[in-house]
């Protein structure tokens, strides 16, 4: 799969802004508030990195130019953000945030993908220093003993609860499902998830099939997909991987009552990508900007997607948001603490719950986002948008159920 195939929606001009480092939101004068940390700009996970860049950007530019600056302990600072393209390379990342530590950077962002925010995480813990991202939900950087570290959402075997509760109230209800994920730290125990909220349900679990992290070719399980058919088949992967299955399963001729990718069709480029065979697919999305969340800085949700839509093209997503919502919950911890110390800064996020445009911020003891003020709602493809179809009380649309087979949308 190359690139091009994904990237095909505007808003690319951020990248130009990776080399070799990204100061968009540059203070110009008065004290500052330097955040560091990585995003992948570049490489594979460039498509979904590109949205959390954009959300940093979007925050801090907003602190800075609309609000003048952040006050913290009676002093006014503008926010300067310091984040590198790690080139969606793990080893690049740790190299360029051992740097910023060594540089005297106090506060960091973290990059997308368990895979890089893991390590990362582990650098900067050693160093006693804040991070807190919106990439990684994998177990490993919650149950690690982590306790400098905070996720945007509940770790990876919490996040399924949601969209089982959905299947239990469609009509007919599915009596069957089979899990696809891919063998990274991420996807397999967001897999592991998926079976205990599944199994737990009631659901008969038919197959569970492991891909390799980067899968080129997965016909192989569709074949066994075809011959025993699940109501469900649910895809927990990257974004790039799950457009490789939904494609293959559009050329085999594989179709399911429902299909569930957890990342992908939250993403513009990825429906577009897909055209009229992106109907009816279902993904997690932690944030709508029809949702009336309200803040003290932004105001709502609303308002904030319409500030973001000054600044860039690319559609808004919720890795967006929750990126921004990143900047913002470490601006709310710093006032609360009333301190620019890393430790100090540490436990007033340890113990944040906080009202955003994004949700209620609440952290578990461990890190990762509160599984119901932070968990994900349900997202399904209906004529090109993403509707809310679950909770209820944020729905926008109901769910359709079952999903007509590939050669039959239009």
């Amino acid at each position: 799969m190359r690139r091009r195939d994904v990237l095909r929606t505007g808003g690319l001009a951020a990248a130009a802004l990776a080399a070799p480092a990204i100061r968009s939101a540059e203070a110009q004068a008065g004290k500052t508030l330097v955040i560091g940390g990585s995003v992948p700009l570049t490489g594979a996970a460039a498509e979904t990195g590109l949205n959390v860049n954009n959300g940093y950007i979007t925050a801090a530019t907003y602190f800075n130019d609309v609000l003048g600056g952040v006050e913290i302990a009676g002093e006014k600072y503008k926010i300067e953000l310091k984040l590198f393209d790690d080139a969606s390379d793990p080893a690049r990342a740790t190299t360029l945030i051992q740097r910023q530590i060594d540089e005297g950077t106090d506060f960091f962002l973290g990059s997308f993908g368990s895979n890089i925010v893991l390590p990362t995480a582990a650098i900067t813990e050693r160093a006693k220093k804040p991070m807190v991202q919106t990439g990684g939900g994998s177990d490993a950087i919650f149950t690690r003993g982590l306790k400098y570290v905070f996720g945007m959402y509940p770790r990876a075997t919490r996040q399924f609860a949601a969209t089982a509760a959905l299947f239990k109230t469609l009509q007919p209800t599915p009596q069957s499902y089979s899990v696809i994920y891919t063998n990274d730290a991420f996807s397999k125990t967001a897999g592991e998830g998926v079976r205990l909220a599944c199994d737990a349900a009631g659901f008969k679990r038919i197959d569970s099939y492991e891909l390799p992290a980067k899968p080129t070719d997965v016909s192989s399980v569709l074949g066994s997909v075809r011959a025993n058919t699940p109501d469900l088949l649910v895809c927990v992967m990257h974004d790039q991987n799950s457009l490789l299955v939904a494609r293959q399963m559009i050329a085999s001729g594989t179709n399911v009552k429902l299909l569930f990718q957890g990342l992908g069709p939250q993403l513009a480029s990825f429906r577009e990508a897909l055209g009229k065979h992106s109907e009816a697919l279902l993904c997690s999305t932690y944030w709508d900007e029809n949702v009336p969340f309200k803040d003290k800085f932004f105001g709502d949700s609303k308002k904030f997607a319409e500030y973001y839509r000054t600044k860039f093209t690319r559609p808004i997503a919720y890795h967006t948001a929750g990126a921004a919502a990143c900047i913002e919950t470490y601006i709310l911890a710093m006032q609360a603490a009333k301190s620019l110390k890393p430790e100090a800064v540490r436990d007033a996020l340890s113990a944040a719950n906080y009202e955003t445009f994004y949700s209620r911020i609440k952290f578990t003891p461990e890190g990762d986002g509160d599984e119901i003020l932070m968990g994900g709602m349900i997202g399904q493809v209906q004529k090109g948008k993403l509707e809310i179809v679950y909770p209820k009380d944020a729905s926008t649309a109901s769910a359709i159920y079952p999903a007509p087979p590939w050669d039959k949308k239009v």
